[in-house]
């Protein structure tokens, strides 16, 4: 399990557990995390976040594709929310590090 003392380098490559995805639902009107016995609403920079965590790019990928995204953005802040979001969904087992 990863805790808030443990840190997220940026060689790790992060995805979804098995029984975790990523989906629409009608029902909400929005995209959701659907894991067993829970869903979690998402906002669409989670969303733009968790579509590249397919355990193929690294953490600094998808920082690099993101900050390519939103090139308005700054660097700085686009890797801070990717680090804060990831801590906080793979504290939850949302989220494999690999």
């Amino acid at each position: 399990m990863v805790d808030e003392a443990t840190t997220i380098t940026d060689t790790a490559r992060p995805r979804l557990p098995h029984g975790v995805r990523l989906t629409y639902s009608e029902g909400q009107g929005s995209w959701v995390l659907l894991a067993p016995e829970r869903v979690f609403r998402t906002n669409a920079i989670t969303v733009e976040i968790l579509r590249r965590c397919t355990g193929e790019l690294t953490v600094n990928s998808i920082i690099e594709d993101l900050s390519k995204s939103f090139a308005d953005a700054p660097r700085d802040r686009i890797r801070a929310d990717v680090i804060a979001l990831l801590q906080s969904l793979a504290g939850k087992r949302l989220l494999e590090l690999r």
